[in-house]
């Protein structure tokens, strides 16, 4: 894939993941000293997308295929958000509101995590290694 291509798609799909982000922010918003959920919920559906997204990707022999670039790159990683992540925490601390924060942190960490990891599930991930073709060891 040549390198316009892949600014365009990168373009084109951060845009729609910018616009979603920015509509739930807009419909759904976060009141000052109170819990991100909005924030929360966009970024732990966001990284189980992306598990989704890569394993089915791989499973099907096209990690490099198109559809990363757009919607892994460009579509995903515009509409998750590590920097609102770590300017509400920082705010959410300086505001005195610490316990919020820590548990903020703490449910978008882990929950990141195990959203991937339930993505890569959905899509079929297997816990074991798949077995050597006949001939092989």
């Amino acid at each position: 894939m040549n390198d316009r291509k892949t600014v365009g798609l990168v373009a084109a799909g951060g845009a729609i993941g910018a616009l979603a982000r920015y509509g739930l922010i807009r419909a759904f918003p976060i009141s000052a000293g109170h819990f991100p959920a909005t924030t929360l919920a966009v970024n732990l559906s966001g990284a189980f997308l992306l598990g989704v997204l890569l394993e089915a990707l791989l499973r099907r022999g096209r990690p490099d295929h198109w559809l990363r670039i757009l919607a892994g790159v460009g579509v995903l990683g515009a509409y998750t958000t590590f920097s609102t992540f770590a300017d509400e925490t920082a705010l959410l601390a300086r505001d005195g509101h610490v316990a919020t924060a820590v548990v903020y942190d703490a449910v978008s960490l882990v929950g990141g995590v195990v959203a991937v990891v339930l993505g890569l599930v959905v899509a079929g991930w297997r816990y074991r290694p798949p077995l050597p073709d006949e001939g092989e060891s």
